[in-house]
């Protein structure tokens, strides 16, 4: 972690105890808490870390590199004067560093054109915009069923095994701005932050980017399995510090891709066990609720200004519990939800997105006419509703089997799956319009009697229903 400014402070040599990530250094005066700290150990290393806690005398540290080899007499502790501030570029975009900004690629370090302090600064709800456009991914299960506007939070629920990884390259290749408004002159970036991956998972992020040509738009952070835990901790605040530069001092709009918040949480654990702090549900600290608001809701729109900020967290559930505390509590504070089904995955659907537990609490304002397409709306509606009687006459027909069931309920069975296999099942390169999207949901509807379309218009009706029998999605 080279990249970080000191200037002079307070210095006191010799450690009052070290407790795993921790130090404590006593005898210190006018030392406030998240201050950025230089040690220097008896060999020579320079680490770096912040003050989690102050108190009268004594401070307790976070150390990002590890307390490993530093000797209690030896070690001495500057103290900066102010917060963790990293360096922040427009020509970062392009670039892969690690959690804390330093570049490993191979590169030169980009020329900071400024300074940011990687807490943020909270937005105030009063110049707050809401979203309104939407923007493109490319995949109709989202696209179609649970939009992503610009500066939403819509994070994705996922579980072990479950392509999520794969999920989110894609999302990073071809998410795009929609809508009328979007304009040449708007310019789109991608920042990427992975917490705690494995160094293969990280290799094919990287050969992803670079392969499909999306890399120049990307600045990824990562954090890898074998770096300190502690780090972890500062991935995502760095990776929206700068969304947040690009965003507010650019222009730009920035889609954050956040993977995987479940090992973020888990070093939170880790660290406040070593704080032997009174845990609370699972082991995970009181204050979990709090720490995961002050990275969600660095997102968002202001009002004056031309970029935003848009998230999407990527999480994967213990056991695909979604009531666990790290999906539980992110769903009070995002707008939504997207959950990858492990049952579509074991059947070979791509991307396994379950459809009636996702929700996009956004998404009724921005779609319609002038911003996705008039029947968008009701479209929408309909699979929801179709798909939801799908379940219903799934259930009846394991109980009466399915020969008993009447024509129309055979027909939403077909229906069923073609939904699941048409319009949710894409292959991974496949990058669909919202046209595309809307198409291939009218050629499953048309499976469909007519009058069953009861949340369709007799316009839409007349226009779409039965016309799509050329496309060929399968």
């Amino acid at each position: 972690m080279s990249r970080v400014r000191l200037a002079g402070g307070q210095e006191v040599r010799g450690l009052a105890r070290v407790e795993g990530p921790l130090i404590a250094v006593q005898g210190v005066r006018n030392v406030a808490y998240d201050e950025l700290v230089e040690i220097v150990a008896p060999d020579g290393r320079r680490l770096h870390g912040r003050v989690l806690e102050v108190d009268e005398e004594i401070a307790v540290i976070q150390v990002f590199e590890g307390t490993a080899g530093l000797s209690i007499p030896e070690t001495r502790v500057r103290f900066a004067g102010r917060p963790l501030e990293i360096p922040v570029a427009a020509e970062m975009l392009g670039r892969v560093f690690n959690g804390v900004g330093t570049p490993i690629d191979g590169q030169p370090a980009p020329l900071p054109e400024r300074w940011a302090d990687v807490n943020g600064a909270p937005i105030n709800p009063t110049v707050r915009e809401y979203p309104r456009q939407y923007i493109a991914t490319g995949i109709s299960a989202i696209d179609g069923m649970n939009t992503l506007l610009r500066g939403q939070k819509l994070p994705i629920f996922s579980g072990n095994g479950l392509p999520h990884d794969q999920l989110a390259a894609q999302l990073a290749r071809q998410a795009r701005l929609g809508g009328a408004e979007a304009g040449a002159e708007e310019r789109f970036a991608i920042v990427f932050a992975a917490m705690g991956i494995k160094n293969d998972v990280a290799d094919f992020f990287r050969r992803s980017f670079a392969e499909s040509g999306a890399l120049v738009n990307v600045a990824m952070f990562l954090n890898l399995a074998a770096d300190p835990v502690i780090e972890r901790l500062i991935t995502p605040r760095a990776a929206l510090t700068l969304a947040e530069f690009l965003a507010f001092e650019k222009g730009m709009h920035v889609l954050v891709i956040l993977t995987d918040m479940t090992n973020y949480c888990e070093a939170l654990r880790q660290l406040s066990s070593a704080r032997n702090e009174i845990p609370g549900r699972k082991g995970y600290p009181g204050y979990l609720y709090s720490d995961l608001a002050s990275i969600y809701e660095r997102t968002g729109r202001i009002r004056g200004r031309g970029g935003s900020i848009t998230q999407v967290p990527i999480l994967t559930m213990p056991n695909d519990d979604i009531t666990h505390p790290v999906p539980d509590l992110t769903a009070f504070i995002t707008e939504g939800q997207i959950v990858v089904s492990r049952d579509l995955a074991q059947e070979g659907v791509y991307p396994p997105v379950a459809v009636l537990p996702s929700l996009s609490r956004l998404m009724k304002d921005g779609i319609g006419e002038g911003l996705t397409r008039g029947d968008h709306p009701h479209v929408a509606s309909q699979m929801y509703a179709a798909y939801a009687h799908v379940q219903d006459v799934k259930s009846l027909a394991a109980v009466i089997g399915e020969e008993e069931l009447t024509k129309v309920d055979r027909q939403y069975l077909e229906f069923g799956q073609a939904f699941e296999r048409q319009f949710i099942g894409q292959g991974l390169e496949e990058d669909r319009s919202i046209v595309q999207t809307l198409e291939a949901a009218w050629k499953v509807l048309s499976i469909l009697p007519q009058d069953e379309l009861t949340r369709l218009s007799d316009d839409e009706l007349a226009e779409h229903y039965g016309s799509t029998e050329g496309l060929a999605y399968t």
